[in-house]
């Protein structure tokens, strides 16, 4: 049997599969952006073709570059396919976040919240809109900031009710957080949250 490659061995594992919520039309981006990169493909393998017609590879600076492009396109092209396949995406209408119940905390909720690092004691104050993937905007006039409904900290604050404490452990370590109110957010505020839809930022892997 064949030892692994080298790049096998120290490769980060996959995130498991998850169900990922996205605004409305995020899958039509996701496709657009495939789409494109099929484009820019074509275009560098005609340059490949055409930097190869041109004599001595070994000091073929434009072949090289043509080759690494490529490389590069296709390495993005595999990471946006994997991205797609192992997640399940449920889109979601902000509309509805005008007027949802505030019982407990849910995706599209503004909420104050106060974490207390359980080492130092140090208390920090914030006002989140929990928001979809990939969402990372804040508002100066009102103070708010996105949280994305699956990063760690909102992945513990899902679901708290007000006033109620709750022990978590965090990737900085463990905190006490509080929830000390919950509200729908307005309209001019999501104007000014949400912005345009965009692919994921998908660096893909070194060869």
């Amino acid at each position: 049997m064949a030892p692994p490659r080298r790049k096998n061995i120290f490769r980060v594992a996959l995130p498991p599969p998850g169900t990922i919520y996205v605004r409305r039309g995020y899958n039509v981006v996701l496709a657009e952006e495939f789409a494109a990169l099929k484009v820019k493909r074509a275009a560098l393998v005609e340059d490949k073709i055409e930097a190869h017609s041109q004599g001595d590879l070994r000091e073929n600076f434009g072949f090289k570059a043509a080759k690494d492009a490529i490389r590069a396109v296709d390495r993005k092209m595999d990471e946006l396919d994997r991205f797609a396949l192992r997640n399940t995406f449920i889109e979601v209408d902000p509309a509805t976040w005008l007027t949802k119940p505030v019982d407990f905390l849910q995706l599209g909720h503004v909420a104050r919240i106060e974490k207390e690092d359980a080492d130092t004691k140090r208390k920090h104050r914030f006002t989140f809109l929990i928001a979809t993937y990939g969402e990372t905007a804040s508002d100066p006039e009102s103070g708010i900031e996105c949280l994305p409904h699956n990063s760690p900290l909102a992945a513990v604050l899902l679901g708290l009710a007000v006033g109620q404490p709750a022990q978590v452990n965090l990737p900085a370590g463990p905190a006490i957080l509080t929830v000390h109110s919950i509200r729908n957010p307005t309209q001019a505020e999501l104007d000014r949250l949400l912005t345009a839809i965009k692919p994921p930022e998908i660096e893909g892997e070194e060869q």
